[in-house]
């Protein structure tokens, strides 16, 4: 009798620890790779860093065409401004422009490799 309680307190006992350390792994892995874990953490601090980067481009983008946008304004208008706005909306050209016409790639190289 005192071996069977004995034997039965170990194995109670190794049933308890088992069963607490898997619970702990099983939070432990959780506060690691869930959805609110180190892990995701890591993954908005870098998206986060990403977007700041952004930010500061589409800023500078912005800038540049209030820059722009603030030439066209009818109370003080760029000359140059508008003369480069009227070209490219009207396909104007200026007599002495050099205009540079690009042919497209020929099929030549096709032809040739069919030979």
């Amino acid at each position: 009798m005192v071996a069977r309680t004995r034997f039965r307190g170990i194995v109670t006992a190794i049933a308890l620890y088992c069963v607490v350390g898997l619970l702990i792994s099983y939070f432990g892995m959780h506060a690691f790779s869930g959805n609110h874990g180190i892990k995701a953490k890591e993954d908005l601090a870098l998206q986060m860093a990403e977007l700041v980067g952004e930010l500061k481009q589409l800023k500078s983008e912005r800038t540049e065409l209030e820059r722009r946008v603030s030439l066209l304004r009818p109370e003080s208008v760029d000359p140059d401004m508008l003369d480069e706005r009227a070209r490219a909306l009207l396909d104007y050209v200026h007599p002495r422009d050099l205009i540079l016409l690009r042919t497209p790639p020929r099929a030549a190289s096709g032809a040739m490799a069919a030979r």
